[in-house]
Parts: C-alpha cells; structure tokens; sequence
C-alpha cells in the first residue's frame, strides 16, 4: 500500500500541519504506517567511507568537506588507498564502500585535470567508474557511488559497478540558489538538474537514495513539496529506494557557521511527514551519528516518527563530511532497538526489496552475489554484533 502520492491527500498534510495538528498525533499515525508496512525491523549498512576526492566545483554555504587543491593533502585517492581501506572494512564485516566525491572539480581546477589525464582517465566519475570495478573484483564489498550530478552515460556506466547510487536532493526550493543563499554558488544544486538526475535513474533502473537537508533555510511548505516530488518520481519508476532526512548542522569557518540548527522537534515532525508523503513502503532514514547531542543518544526519538533504517554505518572510517559527530556502536545500538521492542538488521547498500522482488533493477554481476549472499529476507546473514564496532 502506498499513500500520499494523491493531490488530496498532499494537500489534507499540508493543511494539517498548517492549522498545528499536534506532533504526537502527526507520529502516531506515521508510526502505525511503518509498522504496518515494515514490521518492527530497523536495519543499518555496515561501511567504509572512502572520500575519492574533497576537491569540488561548488561552493556550498555549509560545507567542509570541499578543499582546494592546496588544502587537499591528495587530489584523489589511489587504487592501493582505495582497496586498503575496502579490505580493512571487509575484515570487520562491511559489506559497502561508500564512494563520495566533490562535484567535477576538473571543471574549475588544472591539477585534477593533469592527474586525471596523467592516469589516463577522462573524468573524475570515469576514475570512480574504474575504481567501483576494482572493489567488486578484489573485495566482498559492494560500491554505492555518490558522485553528485551524472549524465545519462555516466550513469548507465556507473549502474553495471554499483548496487546502488545516490544524489541527496536536498530542497526543491529555487529561492536557496537565489544571491545570498545556500546554493548561490553550487550550480549542480540547482533543484531541477537535481531533479533530472533523479528522473534518468528512474529511466535507467538503478536503485536510488535521495532526501532532504533540513535546516538550511527552506520552510516546511517546500519541504512538503520536495517530499511530493520525490514522491512522484518514485510512483512513476519505483527506484527510490530510500529517502534520507538530514539535519544540518553548522559548522566553524564557513558562511553558515553561526546559523541555527533545526530542533529536534522540527525534525521530527518533517521524517513523520516524510513518510505519510511517501506511504508506508517507503526506507526513510535518518543519520544517526548527526542526532547525539552532549553524549545522549537523541536519535531514538526519530523511531517515533516512522523511520526504518539508520543508514551508513562505519567500523573503520569516519564521516568525512561531518567529521565531527562519530558513528553510535552498533551493539549498543541493537541493545536499544529491543528495549523499544524493534530489531536491527544489517542489509546491503540496496534495500532487502530490491534483491527479492525488484532484481531487474540490479546488474547481472552484483544480482548473483547478492542472491548468493542474502538471508531470506534480504538482509546480511548473521549476527550483527559480528560487525566490529
């Protein structure tokens, strides 16, 4: 059952959420659609995170992890770097390397282009392309890319070395791009080339994470309406297979730094909308290392409003892009899924759907070892205290 993807039930939210239907409610009812849906199952992806390149095109207003190519200690990280750090990850049970990359920095800078030329790559997402085979031949560990816009070459390419890709949304607001805003600078963030990328994955059958970054200065209005065009993406191609709600958070040294935060609450009532937006089939995920505040563990809260999954989570490498916030421990965190009487899976950097009931949506090489290697419910075999975290 998918609701939410009606005009009239879009606009029922909305004008609820106008007139203050109350937050408790607003959970309740979008906790009872997940449970409904996905039963009591919270599942995580155990990871590497491997930043290929910090060097990027954009300017974004809120961003650390974009460095010149006199900050970057390396301009891009080699195949020996890349497969240390893979073969380190399988050995404490990872099984996805997460590959992050800045958005076409030869576009802006000569030194990536003579690396680049002098390794005997095109392209930054042609290097990525190379190194995504790499890990699938020398390593357990399947790639899920997130190398900001693609063009439909690129991404029929990037689909046969992937299980999955992703390209955050983040707003479908047009005023962030706007002199002053956020994205003034960060032309790949315009929404509706964003929104283009997120159609040719739907064109192509490649299983796609996307959300939203909450907090950066779009009100709930177009929060609802970036939900909604989420939404209508998914219910045309059905690869959407999961919706991040990302906090942000600000950060020393940059233009946003002094910015506030969005409160807990705000959070939590845009994942509750986020899922009675996107029906109860929907993944929707929030980061659970960008929600612990003076030691506490405040992303508990999120399963009240409907959340099913925690995202990447890493044994081994830090979150490059919030450096500062470390990933909880899973076995603690499993501890506490079963005092709220949920249990926490491990899964595959593609969702247990897409390897049981939407194969088609998967290359020939990573569909046989993900049907060779899943449980029968789609989920990484065995305990996940075995990750070692």
């Amino acid at each position: 059952m998918s609701i939410g993807v009606d005009n009239i039930f879009f606009v029922t939210l909305v004008a609820k959420a106008a007139i203050g239907r109350r937050l408790e409610e607003l959970c309740a009812t979008a906790s009872e659609l997940r449970d409904r849906e996905k039963g009591r199952i919270i599942s995580f992806s155990p990871k590497v995170f491997i930043p290929l390149t910090q060097l990027c095109r954009d300017f974004c207003s809120y961003c650390t992890y974009r460095q010149s190519p006199n900050e970057a200690q390396h301009l891009y990280m080699t195949p020996e770097e890349i497969l240390k750090v893979a073969k380190a990850g399988e050995e404490r049970g990872c099984r996805e390397a997460l590959f992050v990359l800045g958005e076409r920095p030869e576009q802006r800078y000569a030194a990536p282009r003579r690396w680049l030329h002098d390794h005997g790559y095109d392209s930054s997402l042609h290097y990525l392309y190379e190194m995504c085979k790499l890990i699938l031949r020398e390593s357990a560990l399947y790639p899920h890319s997130n190398p900001g816009t693609m063009t439909h070459r690129e991404m029929m390419a990037l689909k046969e070395v992937n299980a999955s890709l992703g390209l955050m949304l983040e707003s479908s607001s047009d005023r962030l791009c706007d002199k002053g805003g956020p994205h003034e600078r960060a032309p790949s963030k315009r929404p509706q080339v964003r929104l283009t990328v997120l159609r040719r994955g739907g064109e192509l059958k490649i299983p796609f994470t996307t959300g939203l970054l909450i907090g950066i200065g779009e009100t709930m209005e177009e929060r609802l309406e970036a939900l909604r065009a989420i939404a209508d993406l998914h219910k045309q191609y059905g690869h959407i297979q999961e919706v991040i709600i990302q906090n942000f958070r600000s950060k020393p040294d940059t233009p946003m730094g002094a910015a506030p935060e969005p409160s807990i609450e705000e959070m939590l009532e845009t994942v509750a909308m986020a899922r009675l937006t996107l029906g109860g089939a929907m993944n929707i995920q929030v980061p659970p290392n960008l929600s612990m505040h003076n030691g506490k563990d405040s992303y508990l809260v999120y399963l009240k409003g409907g959340i099913n999954d925690w995202g990447g989570i890493s044994p081994l490498t830090i979150d490059y892009v919030n450096p500062e916030a470390p990933w909880p421990h899973i076995v603690r965190m499993s501890r506490q899924m079963i005092e709220q009487g949920f249990e926490l899976r491990a899964r595959f950097p593609v969702y247990p759907e897409y390897i049981l009931r939407k194969s088609d949506y998967l290359p020939e090489s990573v569909k046989r070892r993900l049907h060779s290697e899943a449980d029968s419910q789609g989920y990484i075999s065995g305990p996940q205290e075995g990750i070692e975290l």
